[in-house]
């Protein structure tokens, strides 16, 4: 048996009854013969907790400072998680992001992994202990600060482990039963997928599925590490995401993956944009350089009397306020009118790679939405998403409509949510 890496979310780890049952999962894969490593969360809503408090105390923390408070709730779970499976006659190590040798890079709060240097790990494991880490953190490579990896940031310590261990397989542990052809909090008649391919899952994870963050999914692509999303509360089989079935597991691709939706984003239009070449990369640029991701675009065709257009893209709202002071800075340079801002608005977007070879899909697409009275104003596509912004209080009815036109709904019961957020 080979060496297995199994990350446990905040809800999993919530309490002192929660901690003890993850400390059983974990032993019972070290009595199967397997090698361990575990990744954990911060306990609850700890992080969210910690940031209130932060936000108490100052208004804009400093990055340095916010990281070193916010790794504190990993380090509380680590521990509290040795303790517990030494209670149940194993040995455990505890180690932080740097002890266990995940270096990153220097931008705080949203720091990337550069590499993974885990000798600390592996002598732990050579000893015969099972090796617990504190997910969500490493350390700077240049400045040997303590950094977070932001939102989710668990996961992508898990599967950067696994790929730096060699490990058979990276499990996510979470508070639902596996990946969902839509959000079940949303949609209740949701179908558990059995298999979902890397190029699927990295779709719906960009588009707002919360099961895997998309970095960890695009870490595990890259160097083919099967992850295996499961309950902590159930004994059920997950859902794997891989290149391929594991193991004799025939499962065919399905046409159509899932319904995801997202509603932590806005959207910027700037309006009164000089029709000519430059115009939009200097938008563009003025916004990268704030270190802000952007998602949808759209530019209307120009007005052939004023030769002016308007450009519209989407941002997490986090980065709303920074964006608008970066563009109003550079307003001069560019010579647009004005900015709208609008923070009410849901994203919508179908999956799956059937979608480029069965025609059709997306005027079915778009005859679901107009049944259900929803209104659209953006729209995206690549050869397996199709996505749609509209208002936010039509999201939940549109992702049920959709669900529901494309045959998705479960016959047999209805998806269960065990508790927490589903990370």
């Amino acid at each position: 048996m080979g060496l297995v890496v199994q990350k446990y979310g905040g809800s999993s780890v919530a309490d002192a009854e929660g901690i003890k049952r993850v400390a059983k999962r974990i032993v019972d894969a070290k009595k199967n013969g397997h090698q361990v490593v575990v990744v954990v969360s911060a306990m609850g809503d700890t992080t969210d907790e910690l940031i209130d408090l932060a936000e108490q105390v100052s208004p804009i923390p400093a990055g340095r400072e916010f990281d070193m408070l916010l790794t504190a709730g990993e380090r509380i779970s680590m521990a509290l998680l040795a303790m517990a499976i030494k209670n149940l006659g194993h040995e455990a190590q505890s180690f932080t992001g740097s002890q266990a040798g995940v270096i990153t890079d220097s931008v705080h709060n949203k720091a990337r992994i550069i590499d993974v240097t885990p000798g600390r790990i592996r002598t732990a494991l050579d000893e015969g202990n099972i090796a617990i880490v504190a997910g969500f953190q490493g350390v700077s490579q240049d400045k040997k600060d303590i950094t977070t990896l932001g939102r989710g940031g668990s996961d992508t310590t898990a599967v950067a482990l696994a790929a730096a261990l060699d490990a058979e397989v990276c499990e996510i542990y979470t508070d639902v039963d596996g990946v969902f052809t839509a959000d079940p909090r949303v949609v209740k008649k949701a179908k558990k997928i059995d298999w979902i391919s890397f190029e699927d899952m990295l779709e719906l994870a960009a588009s707002g599925s919360k099961v895997l963050l998309h970095r960890c999914v695009e870490y595990a692509r890259r160097y083919n590490i099967p992850i295996h999303v499961r309950s902590s509360f159930s004994g059920l089989q997950g859902t794997w995401v891989s290149n391929e079935p594991q193991g004799d597991r025939k499962v065919e691709q399905a046409i159509i993956s899932g319904v995801a939706h997202d509603t932590s984003e806005a959207k910027i239009t700037v309006v009164g944009v000089p029709d000519k070449p430059g115009e939009a990369a200097a938008i563009f640029r003025a916004v990268a350089d704030a270190e802000i991701n952007i998602d949808m675009i759209v530019q209307n065709v120009s007005a052939a009397s004023t030769g002016l257009t308007d450009i519209s893209f989407t941002l997490p709202k986090a980065e709303g306020r920074k964006a608008i002071d970066a563009l109003e800075k550079a307003k001069g340079a560019i010579g647009f009118d004005s900015l709208r801002y609008d923070d009410q608005i849901g994203k919508i977007s179908l999956v799956g790679a059937g979608m480029k070879t069965n025609p059709g899909v997306t005027a079915d697409f778009f005859r679901a939405l107009s049944d259900a009275g929803v209104n659209i104003e953006l729209i995206s596509t690549s050869e397996i998403r199709i996505s749609v912004v509209t208002r936010a209080d039509d999201v939940n009815e549109a992702v049920r409509a959709v669900h529901s036109a494309f045959g998705l709904d479960s016959d047999s019961d209805e998806a269960v949510v065990y508790g927490g957020t589903g990370r």
